[in-house]
């Protein structure tokens, strides 16, 4: 039952804007975590990577999330609710989102699947 296959986990994106163009965020990376405390992981891991770049104070605002907002982040993550976190620097927006989803399984590529009964007799036939 396709049921049965069907993975929980985590839908992980980080999105980039720039305030003064139209056209909205775009897409940066974005990954599948398959248990919240790697979705949990990837929040503070990728703040700390990109927020290092940014000014002094975006690095505060980043620390103060991580020490005062993250354990809120971690409990909605196990209850699979969905979390966000955003910097802003200068003109750029970054913000991190997890959405809980479920993993439908790929299909192996070693698996033959059976013919149907008779489907040699649809074969074609050479001729010479």
């Amino acid at each position: 039952m396709l049921s049965d296959d069907l993975a929980h986990g985590f839908w992980c994106e980080c999105w980039a804007e720039d305030l003064r163009a139209p056209g909205g965020p775009t897409v940066t990376t974005s990954f599948g975590a398959y248990s919240a405390t790697q979705a949990d992981g990837w929040l503070p891991t990728a703040l700390r990577a990109i927020t290092a770049e940014l000014n002094p104070a975006a690095p505060k605002e980043t620390w103060d999330w991580l020490y005062e907002s993250r354990i809120d982040t971690r409990r909605a993550l196990l209850r699979s609710e969905p979390c966000t976190a955003s910097v802003t620097y200068a003109s750029t927006r970054i913000t991190w989102t997890v959405h809980p989803v479920l993993f439908l399984p790929l299909a192996d590529s070693h698996e033959v699947p059976e013919l149907p009964a008779g489907v040699g007799d649809f074969m074609p036939q050479t001729t010479d």
